[in-house]
């Protein structure tokens, strides 16, 4: 799974769960996508809660502004109202900080808002596809430094984990002209207010699948790597990744020195944001990384980022639940 219910605290409600995020080039400029509530995408968006889209543009991993969708209760069609707000500078770290209203409008329509941004929430089929035996031998060798278990992946009858399912989609798109620098750095985070007037962050996302493969799913560790911070990120998991990559790259003899190839994974995910230069192609490769678009065979670039080994899926985005639209709001209609 990508981030699909990855910790105690997310699953506690799937709507503030965020399963993936995505930067790509789109028709008019950079989109941004923030998806929810996978394996459903029904019960709308928390009315109570923030879904932040958190933007780096000086390479410090920390935001230099923020868009944050706000959304009203659900409406007897299962539809909402809801906001966009655009917070900049040092405010955009704060969630005190109000921002400026930048589109206004109801789940299910395109609108566009101030500056010529483009906005839609609402479900839509979950692009994301794995084998699901895969996942399963990655994370098995990894929490135990053993080999991958190649003959537990049936690769002959491979089915997509996620077919059929939907989540809850958020698309901001924000023309290039709202960016003065040429690369940005992007993640996603859901906040819920609490009792005591404040906020807490119950998720955060950008690299593909990072809390699933390191952190166990009923974890409190995975709990806790949601409610962090990318400054933090070396801090407080560059050394378990270190050491875990270190044992299981050893057992699987993928390379002559496991502890500098465990260095070159901390370096390359931490911090953990999707870097995107202004105006490219996104590519989320082998070779190389820029954003992340929607058809790409993510979990295949982790694992061989991880192990310094391939393990095929299987599959590829024929399997995901829908086809992409060629325009705005690009993620497929829900099944």
């Amino acid at each position: 799974m990508s981030h699909h219910l990855d910790s105690p605290l997310a699953r506690q409600d799937p709507r503030l769960d965020i399963s993936d995020v995505y930067v790509f080039r789109g028709g008019t400029g950079t989109v941004f996508v923030m998806n929810v509530n996978p394996l459903s995408g029904g019960g709308g968006f928390h009315p109570e809660a923030r879904y932040e889209f958190r933007i780096d543009t000086d390479g410090d991993a920390v935001e230099d502004r923020t868009y944050v969708f706000t959304f009203a209760d659900r409406d007897p069609d299962g539809d909402q109202a809801f906001e966009v707000h655009r917070i900049d500078g040092a405010a955009a770290r704060f969630r005190d900080s109000a921002g400026t209203v930048i589109a206004q409008g109801r789940t299910r329509q395109a609108l566009i808002g101030t500056g010529g941004a483009r906005v839609w929430a609402g479900p839509a089929a979950d692009p994301f596809y794995i084998n699901g035996a895969a996942v399963g031998a990655v994370k098995e060798a990894v929490a135990n430094g053993t080999p991958v278990d190649f003959a537990a992946v049936d690769h002959g009858h491979a089915t997509n984990l996620f077919a059929g399912t939907n989540v809850g989609a958020m698309v901001l798109e924000i023309p290039d002209s709202a960016f003065d620098v040429a690369e940005i750095g992007f993640w996603g985070t859901t906040a819920l207010a609490t009792d005591a007037g404040g906020w807490r962050q119950i998720n955060r996302c950008a690299t593909p699948l990072v809390n699933t493969i390191f952190h166990p799913d009923d974890s409190q560790r995975a709990s806790d790597y949601n409610t962090t911070h990318p400054t933090e990120d070396r801090l407080l998991y560059g050394p378990l990744v270190s050491d875990v990559v270190t044992k299981v790259v050893a057992a699987m003899r993928t390379n002559d020195d496991p502890r500098a190839h465990a260095q070159q994974v901390v370096d390359t995910i931490f911090p953990d944001i999707l870097r995107y230069r202004i105006g490219t192609p996104a590519n989320f490769g082998f070779a190389a990384r820029n954003g992340r678009g929607l058809t790409e065979p993510t979990p295949e670039v982790m694992f061989a980022l991880v192990l310094n080994k391939a393990v095929p899926l299987g599959i590829d985005a024929g399997s995901a639940a829908g086809v992409p639209r060629p325009d705005f709001p690009y993620l497929a209609p829900p099944v």
